[in-house]
């Protein structure tokens, strides 16, 4: 049996995680506490609360698995915790584990484009915030050990959507227009590429992991609006303080999709009727 450790069990690892197992894999789940791995109580996968920011010993029995995948978050930090969480977390879960192989989930947020252009994988990231270039050397330490960097677009899915929220709370607004373009991905969506990538020997280097369709914020709130039957948000400036910097791009899935991968979800408007909405 394979055996898959997981560094992060929020939104998308555990998600991630019950997928790999039902697919046949022995699962390891690392959370940062004792109280989020409490949260995971009942899942049908082994649960540690493993602090990846500072050296550990990995468990015995857990000695070089067949795959490690950090996907573990920095939550609304900076610079500091992007170190920490990022860079010295998967320099840390290398030496504990010694996989065979590692995936590490970076963010299309390298790409700092802003012309509206189509980008892949070959396009260059060069991300004008301290974060983003922190995601750029946890990356290089993953490609170093022959490993996959799955750049993941704004994720949502069951219960969250930034946008959604936002839209029901009336704090949204179309930004100088609504123009600027948005990637997105579902969450299922993302866990069905990282099970799809971690299956195929051949994979290998960075894959952008996003859905078909990239659309501008104001095609996104326009299918919000029609399928909320509600008024459009109201014109706003642009927020220029982004916490990964404002960026304008599309963001191709091609190299992925050769792979004989395809979102269930190929665009946000198809995923809205499955996404809880709270009442207001």
């Amino acid at each position: 049996m394979k055996k898959v450790v997981f560094a992060g069990c929020g939104f998308l690892g555990d998600a991630a995680a019950g997928l790999f197992f039902k697919a046949g894999w022995s699962v390891l789940g690392l959370c940062a506490s004792e109280e989020s791995a409490g949260r995971l109580a009942g899942r049908p996968y082994a649960v540690k609360a493993v602090d990846i920011s500072r050296p550990f010993p990995a468990p015995p029995d857990w000695l070089q698995p067949d795959l490690v995948i950090h996907c573990a978050s920095s939550g609304k930090g900076g610079a500091e915790a992007y170190r920490a969480v990022y860079r010295d977390g998967l320099t840390h879960l290398l030496r504990a584990f010694q996989p065979e192989r590692v995936v590490f989930t970076g963010s299309t947020s390298v790409y700092s484009q802003a012309d509206g252009g189509w980008v892949t994988e070959e396009s260059p990231a060069e991300p004008d915030r301290e974060t983003g270039r922190i995601l750029l050397e946890a990356e290089g330490i993953a490609l170093a050990a022959g490993g996959i960097v799955a750049r993941l677009a704004g994720i949502y899915g069951p219960g969250r959507s930034v946008l959604l929220r936002k839209f029901l709370d009336g704090t949204a607004l179309l930004e100088a227009g609504g123009h600027r373009w948005i990637n997105q991905i579902h969450r299922d969506d993302a866990a069905t590429a990282l099970l799809h990538l971690a299956e195929r020997a051949d994979a290998s280097g960075i894959y952008n992991v996003c859905d078909d369709t990239p659309c501008t914020q104001a095609q996104v709130y326009e299918w919000i609006a029609d399928f909320c039957q509600r008024e459009l948000p109201p014109s706003g400036p642009a927020d220029m303080n982004r916490k990964r910097g404002w960026t304008s791009k599309r963001v191709s899935n091609a190299k992925l999709r050769a792979t004989v991968w395809q979102p269930v979800y190929p665009n946000y408007r198809e995923a809205l009727p499955g996404l809880a909405i709270p009442s207001t």
